[in-house]
């Protein structure tokens, strides 16, 4: 009987530890973290900080200070990205509406104005933003949620788009945000970054902005081997997924 109950517990406490880990949507290779929060779900302005970590079961290392940022002039809707979503605590993203995704998103490939041979020493990849390279956010485009240059093209068939070379400051760097790529999903938001500001009392129409010199640092920082996540959530849902999604804990974003 006590060989058992033995069995028994230790069947459970498996079972406990399986779940936890499946609960969180952090890759376990992941290694670099940029973490925004926000005061609310309407906030246009958030903090980031960001950790790097050895392994998935080492603790994640705050190694930068609170850099303010701007967001969508909506604040925060649940994005689609490595994380289910609970629309009782979140609108859902779409097209057109002026929030920022919330949840967890791995980040792709850096881009900007200067040419690749300017931008030595990057550890993601790079996209130079000419005349011809736009964003597609025309949802009945085959194009949708893509950067594309028009000279690569054999077809346009977008009716509306960003085009990049064109955004001034905001656009002269950034980087890529996996929003609603793994899926593509028609309608569930594109075109969305983290990107310059021109300045601090902004609002964005989706992306994550921030002061040039502090997105210079995080974009040579980046590794891509290193399997780098954006999450951004509110104050009270960092609170409330802190454990379950192994986040890592800072004082200066309580």
């Amino acid at each position: 009987m006590k060989k058992y109950f033995l069995v028994l517990i230790l069947s459970l406490a498996s079972i406990c530890f399986t779940q936890t880990t499946i609960d969180s949507p952090i890759p376990n290779n992941s290694k670099q973290m940029l973490l925004v929060v926000t005061d609310s779900p309407t906030s246009t302005k958030g903090e980031l900080v960001y950790f790097e970590r050895e392994s998935d079961d080492s603790p994640w290392q705050n190694i930068s200070n609170t850099i303010p940022v701007v967001l969508g002039r909506n604040g925060l809707g649940w994005g689609n990205g490595l994380n289910s979503v609970d629309s009782s605590k979140l609108p859902i993203k779409t097209e057109g509406d002026g929030r920022s995704p919330a949840g967890v998103f791995e980040l792709g490939a850096a881009f900007g104005y200067a040419s690749a041979d300017e931008m030595g020493g990057l550890n993601i990849s790079y996209i130079p933003i000419t005349e011809m390279v736009e964003c597609i956010d025309d949802i009945k485009s085959s194009y949708y949620n893509m950067i594309v240059s028009r000279a690569e093209i054999e077809e346009v068939d977008w009716q509306s788009s960003e085009k990049m070379f064109f955004a001034q400051i905001w656009y002269e760097q950034g980087i890529v945000v996996e929003q609603n790529t793994t899926p593509i999903v028609n309608g569930a938001g594109s075109c969305i970054f983290l990107h310059n500001w021109s300045r601090s009392d902004e609002t964005s129409a989706g992306c994550t902005e921030m002061e040039p010199e502090k997105l210079k640092e995080i974009i040579y920082w980046l590794d891509a081997s290193a399997n780098p996540v954006l999450v951004q959530l509110t104050k009270q849902l960092l609170k409330e997924y802190q454990k379950p999604w192994q986040l890592p804990f800072s004082e200066e974003l309580r």
